[in-house]
């Protein structure tokens, strides 16, 4: 392995102007999946699009971006940082035009696939790339930045989205469109701004087989997920074949993974406690906040019978619990050097949350659906940094990439697989819903609530009422679903061992150890036992 390539260090002010690109590039990565949400039910009317469909211009974005997080993570800590992030930002450009280009729902899904590569990279690279400029016990106060950055992207976004479709020289192409100039100038900034060391190794092998093998037997759970009840049975030849190549494609995926020499998700890594219970942690988080949050600008609208503009407008609460929680539990962290506490209760506050969601129907007060928005948000901004800022406290500089990159990638496959499974299950239920409405009513069913549901102008208004109290009562059962799934949260968090910020960017295996074992036996933050010095405490081998 040769030695880094030397980098100017960066002052404080060239590390703000730096971590200014890095918030901005996240922002419109985030941006990207939310701008949508509210969109979502026009743009799938407009294209003539199904339930079906609807859940796959948001997992296909989920899917390629879980599979190429870890990628891009290994690639983080072989390659120039910077560069990377300037090739993410480019392949989520070329996604964000060609979505707004689609034709039909396919080519939607398709253009959505391309953008989400693009966003797995920028979702893993930012935070390494924060990770390589900021001290641990500082990077507390930053991932509340990053929480307010996300909120803003969380708010803004269904407001936008909705803006956007309901103003009629824009259009819905828009919400593709609009994230591109400010991608551009997060380009521009980076270029002139972003300084970061270069890890150069040779002969270095990046486990692309290791990779496909995963996004392979995750993509063909997920179309099992997708189809079956409707297109064909729990128990017949469609399902033996899908669940079992899935179950052999993944476990040919973790054999490669043992052997890889380069592998995408590190074994021994993700093996060892707190990083499996983050891992666990952040995998149910991302299948409750994913799986349930994406589901509310379509109760809104079809269920409720509200615009695009205001359904974003109703989704502030939740919003503003993240912006809150990310900001103020961060700045604690900060000054106590704690993560386990705020982990233990942000996922409890979120259970609860996601339980008072589930009484909802079409008719629940909009209070009430905001009170428990408020109590998600502030449980999602407790947690979702948090998990990461652990993982990256506890093992060395050199795989920082690697464990964040694994934990970012088990949250989004968890929000992959949430948006699926509740997606599947609200399609069924409304479908049945529909049938029985329907034909309680004496109105021909033509087979069940069908492809052209969302398509709400196109129905006469009995049926229009039918359909939005069927979506409306829905929606309150998969948000029990969530709450049950985000139980296993609780359980991660509570066996995570106390972690304590250590304040220098790497540690030798000798100090953490001590550090450790000496706030073990007096309580005192392992941070004020080590000395504060980056450089004195590196271990060299791990430049």
């Amino acid at each position: 392995m040769s030695a880094p390539t030397a980098a100017e260090p960066m002052g404080k002010r060239q590390t703000l102007e730096a971590l200014s690109g890095l918030l901005l590039v996240l922002f419109v990565a985030m941006l990207s999946g939310t701008v949508v949400s509210t969109a979502l039910p026009k743009i799938i009317g407009a294209l003539n699009g199904s339930q079906t469909q609807y859940t796959w211009v948001v997992t296909a974005t989920l899917l390629t971006a879980t599979a190429t997080t870890p990628i891009w993570g290994k690639l983080a800590d072989l390659f120039n940082k910077k560069i990377l992030i300037q090739a993410a930002i480019v392949v989520f450009l070329a996604g964000s035009v060609a979505a707004g280009f689609a034709q039909n729902a396919g080519q939607l899904i398709g253009a959505r696939a391309f953008q989400g590569i693009g966003v797995g990279g920028l979702q893993a690279l930012v935070q390494v790339a924060i990770a390589a400029m900021i001290p641990p016990r500082e990077r507390g106060r930053y991932n509340g930045y990053l929480g307010g950055v996300m909120a803003l992207a969380t708010v803004g976004g269904p407001l936008l989205g909705g803006l956007i479709v309901d103003t009629s020289w824009l259009g819905w192409r828009w919400c593709f469109f609009v994230g591109v100039p400010v991608a551009v100038v997060a380009l521009v900034l980076l270029q002139a701004t972003l300084r970061l060391p270069t890890m150069r190794r040779d002969n270095v092998k990046i486990d692309y087989l290791g990779a496909s093998l995963i996004a392979a037997g995750v993509s063909l759970l997920l179309i099992w997920i997708s189809f079956v009840d409707s297109s064909f049975a729990w128990i017949s030849w469609q399902s033996g074949v899908m669940v079992g190549g899935s179950l052999l494609l993944l476990a040919l995926a973790v054999w490669v993974e043992s052997r890889a020499a380069e592998p995408v998700v590190p074994l021994d890594i993700i093996r060892e406690r707190t990083t499996a219970l983050a891992i666990l942690g952040s995998l149910a988080v991302g299948m409750a906040m994913f799986g349930g949050a994406v589901f509310l600008g379509q109760y809104f609208q079809i269920g409720r019978g509200y615009s695009p503009t205001e359904a974003g407008l109703l989704t502030i609460p939740m919003m503003a619990g993240v912006l809150l929680s990310s900001i103020v539990v961060g700045r604690l962290i900060t000054q106590t050097g704690r993560i386990k506490p705020y982990i233990v209760a942000g996922s409890i506050i979120l259970v609860a949350g996601f339980a008072l969601l589930g009484t909802i129907d079409h008719e629940t007060s909009l209070v009430l659906v905001g009170v428990a928005m408020f109590i998600v948000g502030t449980g999602v901004g407790m947690t979702m940094q948090n998990l990461v800022l652990a993982v990256q406290n506890t093992v060395a500089l050199k795989d920082i990439g690697a464990a964040s990159s694994s934990v970012a990638f088990f949250r989004s496959l968890g929000g992959t697989i949430g948006v699926s499974v509740l997606g599947a299950v609200l399609a069924r239920r409304v479908t049945d819903r529909i049938t029985h409405d329907l034909t309680a009513a004496g109105i021909p069913t033509n087979g069940g609530g069908g492809s052209s549901s969302l398509n709400l102008s196109a129905l006469p208004a009995p049926v229009e009422h039918i359909v939005r109290a069927a979506y409306g009562d829905a929606t309150g059962h998969i948000f029990l679903i969530s709450a049950a799934i985000a139980v296993v949260g609780i359980l991660a968090a509570l066996l995570l061992k106390p972690v304590t910020l250590r304040s220098s960017l790497d540690l030798p295996d000798s100090a953490r150890s001590a550090a450790v074992a000496a706030d073990a036996v007096d309580g005192a933050p392992a941070f004020d036992q080590v000395p504060v010095d980056a450089g004195a405490n590196r271990d060299p081998s791990r430049r």
